[in-house]
């Protein structure tokens, strides 16, 4: 695994320029803080619905037999950019302890469900078993 971070480009503590992964491309569902039942988690509270997202991103790379480390891409989409700082703290936590993934950040006016906040999109690359 490689992470890029050309010289001349704004660097972050949040996200890395390109991260390269040998493997498998997988392209999930975007992921929302829906719980097991459809039912939004956090309605109206940004750090209970980050921390949900990324709790059912977990557990859908668990269900790819992949790692937050596999991730080398994300496109987060919020309702409000003021959002960004919740974001960061539950995406540095997600992912403490490996390299961070690419990353995109777009405010939009909504999402599938008017209580949600967020959304996460993934570029995960599953490892090639050898």
């Amino acid at each position: 695994m490689t992470v890029i971070n050309p010289t001349g480009l704004k660097q972050q503590s949040y996200y890395n320029h390109a991260k390269i992964r040998q493997g498998t491309p997988v392209f999930p569902t975007g992921q929302v803080s829906w719980d097991e039942n459809g039912a939004v988690v956090g309605a109206g509270d940004i750090d209970a619905q980050v921390a949900q997202t990324y709790k059912n991103i977990g557990l859908m790379l668990a269900g790819l037999g992949a790692t937050p480390d596999d991730i080398v891409k994300t496109v987060t989409y919020v309702t409000d950019p003021g959002f960004a700082p919740a974001i960061h703290r539950g995406r540095l936590k997600f992912f403490d302890g490996v390299e961070l993934p690419a990353s995109t950040f777009i405010h939009v006016a909504g999402l599938a469900d008017a209580d949600l906040l967020l959304e996460i999109d993934l570029v995960v690359m599953i490892p090639d078993k050898v």
